[in-house]
């Protein structure tokens, strides 16, 4: 009698993968946790974590620090990750690490552009990239959550969009600057042309939460459609479908990065700085502080009160009583 085939157990990352998809974390925080789970193994001449513990968990974080001087925010993501690994996943306690390996998390202050230096990175960018800097600017977004806009999303009338699914999972709305309505209407148009074309070849929008299958059709609705679709549609391994994603963030920071060069401005200027220099000129024209906080989907006041650092007038407002001598 030949031999029963031996059914393999699926992979630890791979069990690690699902466990994450089941409770629902990000994309980023999936790929996150599962490299730094990697790195554990392959540090630790990979030996099953099973067989490791907090001393072992101690001496990799150890090593993050002094041999790789990581951040401390890194080093804590590393943390987060091995802790939901051995909690969720090994069913595991690990006593005594989140108070001795946490580091502690600096706070530096945000880098908030002049509204002349906006204007000249913004002025560097071509088309395309000019209205997403600009909405990352005059709406406060974060990167992902502007190329993440689809057209539904818009709301010329009201002049406001919607973020969906925001950091923390959270929906909010967003201002839409007046001025932008004819250079996005001109712009959807042309993604207008990308969507027949699509939607003739059976492609479509990637949808979160098995939306096609709840709501038959929507993918190839244009309320569904991209802003910022990606040069090319891709495959989804896991689905056998091609669909088309929206534009990948490194295009935009590239660019980005780019112009400010040109620019001439000696600072690290990145797309997030777009948000913190909104944020920034709203306290400036005499925001209020909570309504920054609403707009900026902070959860907590603190959070944004770090650009009271940073206003036109010097740190909390006020001018050195040096300038009236």
């Amino acid at each position: 009698m030949p031999a029963l085939p031996s059914v393999r157990s699926p992979r630890l990352l791979d069990r690690l993968r699902l466990a994450l998809r089941v409770r629902h974390y990000s994309p980023r925080t999936e790929e996150a946790y599962t490299a730094w789970v990697r790195r554990f193994i392959l540090f630790h001449d990979k030996r099953h974590p099973a067989e490791l513990g907090s001393r072992e968990i101690a001496t990799f974080l150890t090593d993050l620090a002094v041999r790789h001087r990581v951040s401390p925010a890194t080093q804590n993501q590393a943390l987060a990750a091995l802790l939901f690994l051995y909690r969720e996943l090994l069913d595991r306690e690990v006593a005594g690490l989140d108070t001795a390996v946490r580091a502690r998390a600096t706070r530096p202050l945000p880098v908030v552009l002049g509204r002349d230096e906006v204007r000249a990175v913004l002025a560097r960018l071509g088309a395309r990239d000019e209205l997403v800097a600009t909405l990352l600017y005059g709406s406060g977004l974060r990167l992902l959550e502007c190329l993440r806009l689809r057209v539904k999303d818009l709301d010329f009338e009201r002049r406001q969009l919607t973020v969906r699914q925001g950091k923390g999972r959270r929906d909010r709305r967003a201002p839409l600057p007046a001025r932008l309505r004819a250079p996005l209407e001109r712009h959807l148009a042309s993604v207008r042309n990308l969507h027949e074309r699509d939607r003739a070849r059976g492609v479509g929008p990637w949808l979160p939460d098995a939306l096609d299958r709840k709501y038959p059709g929507s993918r190839f609705e244009w309320g569904w459609y991209w802003i910022f679709p990606a040069q090319r549609a891709s495959l989804d391994p896991a689905l056998g479908e091609r669909f088309r994603h929206h534009l990948h963030e490194t295009a935009i920071q590239r660019a980005v990065k780019r112009a400010a060069a040109e620019a001439g401005l000696a600072r690290r200027v990145t797309c997030h700085s777009f948000r913190h220099s909104f944020a920034t000129h709203l306290l400036e024209d005499g925001a209020d502080i909570r309504t920054v906080q609403e707009l900026l989907g902070h959860r907590d006041l603190r959070t944004t009160m770090i650009y009271t650092h940073v206003l036109d007038a010097g740190p909390l407002g006020v001018r050195s009583p040096a300038d009236r001598l």
